[in-house]
């Protein structure tokens, strides 16, 4: 695994992802660290679609290299009722700032849609990530087996107007 405190050393673009991404993304959804061992079934069957992504505001992260340009992660912003469906970085560029760029992006698109705030879902493992990012645990969001068999942290992101 590379290194979790490296900035980010070569620009990062974030972009809206497009049909041929999914696979892409899925990949990185079902490749996840986070959800090896116990939380494994979380994600097994995971898609990530062309359709889902035509659904939902979503955007990648994407780094420079040879082939024009490297998913680095992506999150997925849900419109109604307001909330943030996915946020992933691929493992090797965890701890380079490309997790808390999205989730910057995020709320300027939660902003000029007009949310005041985003609610999360968060996965147990993510948890200090939302707190580091300055989002605020407003509950518990219980197991729904055979899915998700464990309780996980909700959170909010208030969205200050400009």
């Amino acid at each position: 695994m590379g290194s979790r405190t490296s900035p980010i050393s070569q620009p990062i673009t974030i972009r809206r992802a497009v049909a041929r991404d999914a696979k892409r993304l899925t990949r990185l959804v079902r490749g996840s660290g986070a959800y090896e061992g116990k939380y494994a079934s979380a994600v097994a069957g995971y898609r990530v679609g062309p359709d889902y992504i035509e659904a939902h505001r979503a955007f990648v992260a994407v780094g420079p290299d040879e082939h024009g340009g490297r998913v680095l992660g992506f999150y997925s912003l849900v419109l109604a009722p307001p909330e943030l469906d996915l946020l992933f970085v691929a493992d090797e560029a965890q701890g380079r700032g490309i997790g808390r760029l999205l989730v910057a992006h995020m709320q300027s698109e939660a902003r000029a849609a007009g949310l005041d705030r985003v609610m999360v879902v968060s996965h147990i493992p993510a948890e200090d990530f939302y707190h580091r990012v300055g989002a605020v645990r407003i509950g518990t969001a219980l197991a729904n087996p055979p899915a998700v068999p464990w309780d996980r942290p909700e959170f909010e992101f208030r969205i200050p107007s400009e």
